[in-house]
């Protein structure tokens, strides 16, 4: 079965992540990657919608294969280098967070334009702080580039578990969703925007994230 399967609807790149709770490892990384190059690689209209399956859209970092890699630092520069990707993507992008989005897979989710969330089951959660895995400048970029105030509080200094209801109250997903309808919202999303100027949208991305995107490209 793919870690990662790619479709097109219409001008709209659907990347469905299929590999039980998305965990970033090396195969999880490469296969993202591949899916990415193809959605850069491809002309004419196009937008990016990613999401999971079943209970997951990402549980973040795999601790475990990790644990026994040689070079742990320059993995998650790796996994840093995909948020890049996603936040700068010349083109509209929306996460159709169909179950839990945590730590890495939270961030990953922050990184896109628009997010949809399943309203009956999943979380969304940094919970760096109970795991004392602080974050890394890059991803602490790209959180407070999305995210401030009080919401920034509870998500980062508590490790708050946020539903659906209280994540678009707070700003950290832009609508609630029925699990059927999760990902052809998300797509509604972006859909209409396929035809932006691929060269202008970059350009306007970069200036906007410019910190973020040089510290977890840096």
């Amino acid at each position: 079965m793919s870690i990662v399967d790619l479709k097109r609807e219409g001008d709209v790149f659907v990347l469905q992540m299929c590999a039980g709770e998305n965990r970033f490892n090396g195969d999880f990384v490469s296969a993202v990657n591949a899916a990415l190059d193809e959605v850069e690689a491809s002309g004419g209209p196009a937008a990016l919608v990613t999401t999971g399956e079943g209970k997951f859209y990402s549980n973040g970092l795999d601790l475990a294969w990790i644990g026994q890699q040689g070079d742990a630092h320059g993995f998650v520069r790796e996994v840093e280098g995909i948020f890049a990707r996603v936040l700068g993507l010349p083109m509209l992008t929306a996460a159709a967070i169909n179950g839990h989005a945590f730590a890495a897979g939270a961030m990953l989710a922050l990184a896109h334009d628009y997010r949809v969330m399943r309203n009956d089951r999943g979380y969304f959660c940094l919970p760096e702080i109970d795991i004392d895995i602080p974050f890394t400048p890059g991803m602490n970029a790209l959180i407070t580039s999305r995210l401030s105030g009080a919401t920034l509080r509870e998500t980062t200094l508590t490790g708050a578990r946020v539903a659906a209801g209280d994540a678009v109250r707070m700003g950290i997903v832009d609508e609630a969703a029925e699990e059927n309808e999760v990902l052809a919202k998300a797509v509604a999303c972006v859909a209409p925007h396929t035809g932006k100027n691929r060269a202008t949208m970059q350009a306007i991305k970069g200036e906007q994230h410019k910190r973020a995107l040089g510290l977890l490209t840096g």
